[in-house]
């Protein structure tokens, strides 16, 4: 039962990422989380609106299964699969973090200071989420995919264009994580 409470070896879940580009290659399907939104916004009717979402959708419907999976993945794991929420950081991680206010750093993965239903309802953690929601998806419709896409598919299919995106995306996360996040907070 320990096994399964551990992280996966890169050894075994790299292949089996591997396995599913494979299939997804083969069958000429994207793969992303972005891919699945623009399917929920054409079923949502989001074509009436915006000639982009005006296509077939039942073409894309395995990418609702896609989502469907990942949150019950997630549930799962959390639920069962996670021992406790303890999470491993380096203990300079952990200063950083109690240097910017965070009370428990690293005694959940959810941390209160931006989680917490009384942030996330303020007024300041509002607009921080609807910003973020904004960006981010400003972000993966202008870079053509989000991270999962580029960073999963497209740089194992070679692609030139998903090099430059995960490069963006990790200048972009430094910069968040080491100027922008200590001024939000």
């Amino acid at each position: 039962m320990d096994f399964i409470l551990q992280p996966w070896a890169w050894y075994v879940a790299g292949p089996l990422i591997t396995f599913v580009m494979f299939l997804l290659f083969y069958s000429g399907k994207k793969f992303g989380v972005s891919s699945s939104l623009e399917t929920i916004c054409a079923i949502g009717g989001a074509g009436k609106l915006v000639n982009f979402f005006n296509f077939d959708w039942r073409k894309n419907t395995w990418n609702l299964t896609f989502i469907l999976g990942t949150i019950l993945g997630g549930f799962i794991a959390f639920q069962w699969l996670t021992p406790n929420e303890i999470v491993a950081l380096n203990p300079q991680t952990i200063q950083d973090l109690t240097d910017l206010g965070f009370r428990n750093a690293g005694g959940q993965y959810l941390p209160d200071e931006i989680f917490g239903t009384d942030v996330i309802f303020s007024v300041k953690g509002f607009l921080i989420l609807i910003g973020a929601g904004i960006l981010v998806g400003f972000g993966s419709r202008y870079a053509g995919g989000c991270t999962s896409g580029h960073a999963i598919v497209g740089l194992s299919n070679l692609e030139l264009p998903s090099l430059f995106a995960v490069i963006g995306f990790f200048i972009g996360g430094l910069l968040m994580t080491w100027f922008l996040l200590p001024l939000i907070f």
